[in-house]
This record gives structure tokens, C-alpha cells and sequence, in this order.
């Protein structure tokens, strides 16, 4: 999706997706001790200021200004302070890696960058840093065909697989990896029954042979 698509969906005054943390996210989450997080495609701010609210030190980034403007506003709300770039993991300016935890909630890249991004975001974390994905799998296509107020989308090749997990990120430990059926309840976008992958993973400390 495009930067204007995300800013036109951004620019009402409603948060598409809610201004609670993705359930995954905020679980996952609370068993960390808190320290610096990275997290892309970030949206309209929901999963950072909650992490922030609990101590973290957050840095965010994504393509849409509009949701830059939302999750400021919501950071200011929750008199929290996050540091949001607007743009691509090519050009943001990420000064303040390496970083303890990489969410990746919905961050669903385009088939053809998506591996090269992960390649390029496994880097960022510290060893032992923990990377924490939820996005749709493969087999939310048929959940969607039956009820398109899920949402997620509709290009297959943007949708997860754990196989794909496996390969691009191997040098991660796997606390967890399933893709599973869930119920969502997140905003205007959504809402119902959807399949999801969802990756915990341990970056592996270098051994010197």
C-alpha cells in the first residue's frame, strides 16, 4: 500500500485500528523488562505509546504523515514521548540502535521488499533482543473471503507463513511460531475471525570459534 492510501485511511479523526495495543503485543510485552524498541509500520501509534507507558524507550517509524500526527497526539494524551520518523527503513534516520525488542505488529511489506526487510531489521537488535510479529497468515485469505470486516490483504504474497519466519530470520532462537485462528476487535478495520502468524524470537548471541 501506498503512502497516500495510509494517509487518507489515517486522516479521520477516529483511530482505524483503535488506540489499544494489539492483544499479542501488549502480552508479550509486559514480560519484558523494559529498554529500547523498534517498531516499524507503526501506524497510528497504538503499540508504542503503550510501550512507552510502561518504560520503554520507543522509536517508530512509518510512510504515512497522517499517522505520524495520530500517534504524536496519542503520545501527548497519554503524556508519553515516543520518537516517530515518517518514511521507509531506507531513509529513516535510526540513531538509536541497537535495540532491545523489534515489534513488527501488521507490518505487512510488499512481497518484493519483505524478506530484505527483515534481513535488514534482524541487524538492528541487540544480541539476546527478542523480535515480537503478529501479522495475517496464509490462511486468513478464506477468513476473509467470508467476512471482509477482518480486513488485511488481499494479495497473498503479502500474508505469512512460519516457513517463511524460519528463513528470514535464522539467526533468532524460536520462544514461539504458530500460525493460529483468533478474533479480532481493533478499530474500524478489524473485526472478526482471522487467521494470524505469530513469531517470538530470541536474536542468538555470536559465538567466537
Amino acid at each position: 500500500m501506498t503512502p497516500e492510501f495510509w494517509n487518507q485511511r489515517y486522516q479521520n479523526s477516529e483511530y482505524a485500528y483503535g488506540i489499544e495495543p494489539n492483544r499479542f503485543f501488549e502480552e508479550q510485552i509486559r514480560r519484558l523488562a523494559p529498554g529500547s524498541i523498534l517498531l516499524p509500520a507503526e501506524g497510528e501509534g497504538r503499540n508504542a505509546v503503550f510501550a512507552a507507558a510502561l518504560g520503554w524507550e520507543v522509536t517508530a517509524f512509518d510512510s504515512s504523515s497522517e499517522g505520524q500526527k495520530k500517534a504524536l497526539r496519542l503520545a501527548k494524551e497519554h503524556g508519553v514521548t515516543i520518537e516517530y520518523h515518517v518514511g521507509t527503513l531506507e531513509v529513516v534516520p535510526l540513531h538509536k540502535g541497537p535495540f532491545d525488542a523489534l515489534g513488527l505488529i501488521y507490518a505487512h511489506f510488499s512481497a518484493e521488499f519483505k524478506s530484505a526487510y527483515h534481513a535488514a531489521l534482524g541487524p538492528m537488535l541487540k544480541p539476546n533482543g527478542i523480535v515480537l510479529l503478529e501479522a495475517f497468515g496464509q490462511n486468513h485469505r478464506r477468513y476473509v473471503e467470508a467476512d471482509p470486516r477482518i480486513g488485511g490483504p488481499k494479495d497473498p504474497e503479502v500474508l505469512y507463513s512460519t516457513e517463511e519466519i524460519r528463513r528470514d530470520f535464522p539467526d533468532f532462537e524460536i520462544d514461539g511460531l504458530e500460525e493460529v485462528e483468533i478474533e479480532l476487535h481493533e478499530g474500524i478495520y478489524h473485526n472478526g475471525l482471522g487467521s494470524v502468524v505469530r513469531f517470538v524470537g530470541r536474536k542468538k548471541p555470536k559465538t567466537n570459534l
